[in-house]
Formats: structure tokens, sequence, C-alpha cells
């Protein structure tokens, strides 16, 4: 999936002051797999993401994916933007405490449309793939924090998407279960047909990135 970014610029009132979260960021993203954006608390990491991901819109500037203008489709457009062509991965799961591992990586596909029995069974399958084969059953709160990002990793493949955004997925995880959360990035990436643009403050995991895009007061200050 191509994504184009071009004099990208995002603003927010805070109180009195104006900040501006994003500022003026030209990027192209589709040819690495796997992609790491870094910099310090309030660089506008977090915010880029969002606006890739259709959750907000630019003040300037435009985003295309596959030739596709996001600031110009409409509410109901971008919704189906965000069901079809992207999916999400944050940093607190972001699971429904009162349904199963398989039910809550199958909600997707349901509110789609697909049938129960179907749903399930591509959900079953997408956690076996995440080495929940034998938690399918088990609610969040039966799970550690490392199998909680499993199911929301394997939630987040269910409606295929041509890519997968991840804000600070192992920022809630010691640093082991960060590494195999990791892993499984890494290996979705290479083997999947999507690709993988992650968030992150840690450097060992922008480390083990195809590319790392830089960010401070905003603005792309390296991208290698």
């Amino acid at each position: 999936m191509l994504i184009e970014i071009t004099a990208v610029s995002r603003t927010y009132q805070r109180g009195q002051e104006l900040v501006k979260a994003v500022d003026d960021v030209t990027l192209t993203l589709g040819n690495d797999k796997l992609v790491a954006i870094t910099g310090a608390s309030g660089s506008g990491k977090s915010t880029l993401l969002h606006l890739i991901g259709g959750i907000d819109r630019p003040d300037q500037g435009s985003i295309t994916v596959d030739g596709e203008e996001l600031s110009k489709k409409t509410d109901d457009e971008q919704s189906e933007y965000r069901r079809r062509k992207v999916s999400f991965i944050f940093q607190f799961f972001n699971l429904l405490p009162t349904l199963s591992a398989w039910e809550n990586v199958a909600m997707p596909r349901v509110l789609d449309g697909s049938s129960m029995k179907v749903a399930r069974k591509d959900a079953c399958d997408l956690l076996g793939m995440v080495g929940l084969g034998d938690r399918i059953d088990h609610k969040p709160s039966q799970l550690s924090g490392g199998q909680m990002q499993r199911v929301a990793i394997a939630r987040s493949l269910i409606m295929k998407p041509g890519v997968v955004l991840a804000d600070e997925p192992t920022g809630n995880l010691d640093s082991e279960s960060g590494k195999n959360i990791l892993a499984l990035l890494r290996k979705i990436a290479d083997d999947g047909e999507c690709s993988v643009i992650m968030v992150t403050h840690d450097p060992a995991i922008a480390a083990a990135a195809d590319r790392e895009i830089v960010m401070r007061d905003g603005k792309v200050v390296e991208h290698a």
C-alpha cells in the first residue's frame, strides 16, 4: 500500500496556546515492510499515525493512499477506509473484558456482516498463528499482558488490512514480552500481505525496523 504524505500539518488548541503537533511533514511510505516512527513524548509521532489511519484530518497538506486523498473522503468513506485498508494496535490492548480471546478477534468480522461460524474459524486460525491456539476461550483477565497484546494483534489482522498501525505496541509490556511482540510484528511484516508502521520510544525496537523516521517538535528530522 503506497502512502504519500505531502506538506501535512495538524494544529491543536491547548488553552490559549496553539500547538502544531505535526508541522509540514512530507514522506512516502510503502516500500518498507516494518517502519518505526520515533521521537520524544510530544514530538507528534502518534498524531502522524492517527492522520495516516484516518482517525484525524490534517489542517494543511494531503495524505494519499493508493492514489486516493484521505482529506477528500466523507466521514462514511473515512470509516470504510479504517475498516478495510488499515487496522490499529494500541499500547493498552483495548480488549472487551467480557468476551473471550476468539470473540474479541472475531468482532470486526461479525460487525462487518460475516457469520459467526466463519468469523470464529478465522479468529481461531489467527490466534493459532500468534501462539495462542490453546487460549482461544480465555477472557482478557485470564491472560498476561503479552498474551493480551497477541490477541490485539490477531484482531488487527482479521480484516486483512494493507497496513497495521501500532502505537507503542510494546510500551506496556516487560522487556521479554516486548521482544516477543516485536518478533511477531516482524514475522507479520515479512510473511504477510500487509506492512507495519509502529510508533515507539524504544531504540532497540526501532533498530529492528527496515526504516526509522525520527520526529522532533512535529517535524521529521531524520528518515532513512
